[in-house]
């Protein structure tokens, strides 16, 4: 899942996507609405997590702004101001989740993975795949009932393949919803995380490589 976190209190922003990623998802952060609205410009995001009251463009507008677009983003306003009146407000910009400051971590966590199962085309919060079980809010793995011990990042690749349902998936397409802004286009960290997704996956194998093409979860080989 990819996920744009904006807010100008820095270090509530950095703190926020640091315990996102913990969850697998790959989070670009900015400290201003203009920085925001330069992003998905950019980029598709599953999730757009907004603070209303920022410099430059206000998460008001940013909120506007994806919700006159195609691009299926979901966003969660974040603000201090409580109110009936302003959470109504919110809403009606075209906000889909709305979250009061200070807030629980892990509420903001359930409240962003809903979402991300929401956004186009809509995701079950458990995906199976020939023995292979994801549950995204557990953050949990099982093969034919063994749980596996899988990293944030191998975590997040498999939920792109499962995802997909058996259709391929090119690495530029997993760099770009696993990984944030800052990947190397040019890195083999896909291929380096593929492989050792399928070792923890065991044998026989239902990650398969389609040449000049990409990844795809299939029948086991």
């Amino acid at each position: 899942m990819r996920v744009l976190v904006a807010d100008d209190e820095r270090l509530l922003a950095d703190t926020v996507a640091e315990g996102l990623r913990r969850f697998s998802m790959a989070v670009d952060v900015c400290y201003d609405g203009d920085g925001a609205l330069e992003r998905i410009g950019v980029n598709r995001y599953d999730v757009a997590v907004l603070d209303r009251d920022m410099p430059g463009a206000t998460g008001d507008e940013v909120c506007r702004s994806l919700a006159r677009s195609d691009a299926g983003t979901r966003v969660l306003l974040l603000t201090a101001a409580a109110g009936i009146r302003d959470r109504v407000a919110g809403l009606g910009l075209g906000a889909d989740d709305y979250l009061t400051k200070p807030f629980a971590f892990a509420e903001l966590v359930a409240r962003v993975q809903a979402l991300g199962r929401r956004s186009a085309p809509a995701v079950p919060p458990v995906l199976e795949r020939h023995g292979v079980v994801l549950d995204v809010a557990r953050h949990t793995v099982t093969r034919d009932g063994r749980p596996l011990g899988l990293s944030p990042k191998e975590f997040a690749v498999l939920h792109v393949l499962m995802r997909a349902g058996g259709g391929v998936v090119s690495a530029e397409d997993l760099l770009e919803q696993a990984w944030d802004e800052f990947a190397d286009p040019f890195t083999n960290a896909v291929r380096v995380t593929v492989m050792t997704l399928r070792k923890k996956l065991g044998q026989p194998s239902v990650i398969h490589t389609v040449p000049r093409a990409g990844y795809r979860i299939g029948e086991p080989a």
